[in-house]
């Protein structure tokens, strides 16, 4: 695993490359970021933010929210998915907010986690780009980014969130997670851009993964030319008797 001033170099790299990074959920307040983080379990943001103008309409803050009508709800978040489990933990977060935060978004890790429907990623969500506070939210693209470029290794997302936040400093972690989301979203997917990648040669996928393989096919087609012909019959002209 890279060194943290490695780690820093690398996500100044990433920085230039993705100015723009920032989480994709338009919302208004923290409250508007946390509803919309909730929907955004197994759902795109576009898909997400294409629901939520008349959901905040409809429910405008913790209250009207917490005095929701499943029938009602449901409908209207249907298409983010697993939309009865997701009216479930809105309604109950909008009641744990009404009877212990008088209808606000708390400040903290701990009491933001005993939210119904909130865990770690959602509280840092909202920590780091509602309210000010340092989070650094580990979603499946910065477990599959940090572990391919080695700044992190851990399929767990509370380990890797420890280990990045050791490497660096409480103002870069929304940041960079931003950074690493949007990275993976554009050229670390699943069947990576290495080509386009600003940080290619410090990525130890890229090293020793991707490079072998292409070694393995340089080697494979010289073999193949090599042997273009051989064993075929080669005819050659009738000589002539005349």
């Amino acid at each position: 695993m890279k060194s943290p001033a490695a780690t820093r170099t690398i996500l100044q790299k990433l920085y230039l490359q993705h100015p723009d990074a920032d989480t994709e959920l338009i919302y208004t307040t923290p409250y508007e970021l946390l509803v919309a983080t909730i929907l955004s379990a197994q759902s795109t943001d576009a898909g997400v933010n294409r629901v939520t103008p008349a959901l905040f309409k409809r429910y405008p803050n913790a209250k009207t929210l917490a005095d929701a009508a499943a029938t009602e709800l449901e409908p209207m978040i249907h298409a983010t998915g697993f939309f009865r489990s997701k009216a479930k933990s809105l309604m109950g977060m909008a009641r744990a907010l009404m009877e212990r935060h008088q209808g606000e978004v708390p400040r903290t890790m701990v009491e933001l986690v005993e939210l119904p429907g909130v865990g770690r990623k959602t509280a840092n969500v909202v920590l780091g780009h509602a309210l000010g506070v340092p989070g650094l939210p580990v979603d499946r693209h910065v477990l599959r980014v940090s572990n391919r470029i080695g700044i992190a290794e851990s399929d767990d997302p509370v380990l890797v969130e420890q280990q990045l936040t050791k490497k660096l400093p409480p103002t870069e972690w929304t940041k960079a997670s931003d950074t690493l989301i949007l990275h993976g979203r554009r050229i670390c997917n699943p069947k990576p851009l290495c080509e386009i990648c600003s940080v290619r040669e410090d990525c130890d996928y890229y090293r020793l993964v991707i490079s072998r393989e292409r070694v393995k096919l340089k080697v494979k087609v010289k073999v193949t030319e090599k042997g273009k012909g051989k064993g075929r019959r080669v005819l050659k002209p009738k000589r002539n008797l005349k």
